[in-house]
């Protein structure tokens, strides 16, 4: 039985490795890959919903000229399970997210809308703030309010439970 588990190989005396040819391969070479959606799409072909979490035997390319900050960005392609459609997406790692970018429209994400929604009324402030400073007073007295508010609530929880413990 030990015969079939060779360890070493025999190399006969005048073996020379630097004589065997290297195999030329292709910088840009796509790899097959499996993989499950990174997110819910919908066909813009025939209309069929693909959820988050479908497996999928996708090709992977890295793409050429975009990177961000030195981290490689691959593309991504896969075929619509019902009309064989193909659908690329695209590595995002600014956003730590992943890019549709044909064949294909991501689905409504509300917490992601909500994000964006809070960024643009945060901007909105600062912009208001720059050039009415009245303005920004009234807004750093509430904020001041709140931040009071916050703390006296704390503070009756504090004695209400110090209270409890005695």
């Amino acid at each position: 039985m030990a015969e079939r588990k060779v360890l070493n190989k025999y190399f006969p005396p005048d073996f020379d490795p630097s004589l065997i040819p290297r195999r030329k391969g292709v910088k840009n070479k796509q790899q097959v890959v499996r993989l499950m959606a990174p997110f819910s799409m919908r066909c813009n072909t025939c209309g069929e919903y693909i959820y988050k979490g479908k497996k999928f035997n996708a090709r992977k390319e890295t793409v050429e000229g975009e990177d961000y900050y030195g981290i490689k960005i691959f593309r991504f392609y896969i075929k619509c399970t019902l009309c064989s459609a193909e659908i690329t997406f695209k590595t995002d790692p600014k956003n730590t997210d992943y890019a549709a970018e044909h064949g294909a429209s991501r689905n409504f994400e509300p917490w992601r809308e909500e994000g964006e929604k809070e960024e643009i009324d945060r901007l909105a402030k600062l912009e208001e703030e720059e050039n009415n400073p009245m303005k920004a007073l009234e807004n750093r007295t509430v904020d001041s309010k709140r931040e009071m508010d916050i703390l006296d609530a704390l503070q009756d929880i504090r004695a209400r439970n110090a209270r409890n413990e005695r």
